[in-house]
């Protein structure tokens, strides 16, 4: 492995790290709480691993990565204003958030033939596996649309159940991907999640049953 590899590995694996630092916080929030818990740390943490992982999935020359991040990137930011975290910001960080993913679809439009070379034509990867990798990405990112449009009917940043099952549908497609394409950085990150998904489902489950006990 050569230090360009080396480099993009690391880019991959911090990403991943602020990903599952991201689920880690909230786990361990909601335990505490009982109850499952969406902290604006866990969106501010969210940015800055799809920033990183955006990165990634352009030197990785891998489509279905960046889609992932395109979808979900601006419910971050919804959320981070909706917990009153946005008003606090800076108003050049604020036009750096908003305006870097618009700038960087429009110059990938802008050489769309090469665009579409790498990543549709990679003979390193078959097209029907950058399929299958997009379509895991984006029913992952979906989870944040079902939790945007879920909040948005609450008027407050929620984690529904839904969010949580959609998430381990993803994860488990993701990881046979990455096992496809022997790729660390999705394996070990994917995999952390996988469990962190499974025991917020049962947080709130537990949360329902006590909340209804109490009600009785």
């Amino acid at each position: 492995m050569n230090w360009q590899h080396i480099f993009v590995y690391t880019i991959g694996f911090l990403a991943q790290l602020f990903f599952s630092g991201r689920i880690l916080y909230q786990w361990i929030i909601s335990e505490k709480h009982k109850k499952v818990m969406a902290p604006p740390f866990f969106w501010l943490l969210s940015i800055i691993g799809s920033y990183l992982l955006f990165i990634y999935g352009i030197l990785r020359d891998d489509f279905s990565i960046i889609l992932g991040q395109i979808v979900s990137y601006y419910i971050y930011l919804w959320n981070l204003d909706i917990q009153g975290i946005w008003q606090k910001l800076h108003k050049i960080l604020k036009f750096i958030l908003i305006a870097t993913p618009v700038v960087a679809v429009m110059l990938m439009i802008k050489d769309l033939p090469v665009y579409i070379s790498n990543f549709f034509k990679n003979e390193k990867i078959p097209v029907w596996l950058v399929v299958f990798g997009s379509i895991g990405q984006l029913i992952f990112a979906l989870r944040f649309v079902y939790q945007w449009f879920y909040s948005l009917r609450k008027n407050e940043s929620l984690l529904p159940d839904g969010f949580w099952i959609i998430s381990l549908i993803g994860s488990f497609i993701i990881i046979i991907y990455a096992i496809i394409r022997r790729d660390p950085v999705l394996i070990i990150g994917q995999a952390f999640g996988f469990v962190a998904y499974s025991r917020n489902i049962i947080i709130g489950h537990n949360h329902r049953t006590h909340e209804a006990a109490k009600q009785k």
